[in-house]
This record gives structure tokens, sequence and C-alpha cells, in this order.
């Protein structure tokens, strides 16, 4: 059931830095009770765990993207033009 409560990340504006504001509605009630427990536990408020929380899906995302990046670096060039089809029949024919 979706509660009627209206969840607010306000990440506040700084002199010269503006932050980002994020409002999530329709949250179901137990989803935000939770989460905010989990806050609790941590000894934080509910919306500095929120901020960890997307902080860290947002790094995570990058890492991924620059390891990807990384590895295409590392294959040569004629590598990425392979016919994968091609090998695998290939190496079927020579068993």
């Amino acid at each position: 059931m979706v509660g009627s409560g209206v969840l607010v990340l306000s990440l506040a504006i700084a002199q010269e830095l503006a932050l980002a504001q994020i409002l999530i509605r329709q949250l179901e009630d137990r989803v935000v009770e939770i989460l905010r427990a989990k806050a609790q536990r941590r000894g934080v408020s509910l919306e500095q765990s929120l901020r960890d929380l997307l902080t860290a899906a947002a790094a995570e995302h990058d890492d991924r993207i620059e390891r990807l990046a990384a590895l295409r670096r590392q294959t040569p060039a004629a590598g990425r033009r392979l016919d994968v089809s091609a090998l695998i029949h290939e190496g079927r024919e020579q068993r």
C-alpha cells in the first residue's frame, strides 16, 4: 500500500555551490520505515542515510563504467571486430 507521506531528500544550497534536491513520491510507508530503521541503527538521520546510499550508487556506476573502459582500452582493435560465431564454428570443427 502506498502511503500518503512524501519523502523529501533536501541537500541544501551552499554559498557558491547549488546542490540538488530530490522529492520521491508514492513510497510505501513500509519502505520508509525500513529505511528509517536502518538509518537509526547506523546512528544517522534518514536524510543522511539516503544521501550516503545515493552517493555510493553513483560511485559504483562510475567505477563500473571506468572498469569497462579500461578493458576496452586493453582489447586490441582487431579483437573488437572478431566474428565470434565464426570462431565458435571453427573451434567445433577442430574437435
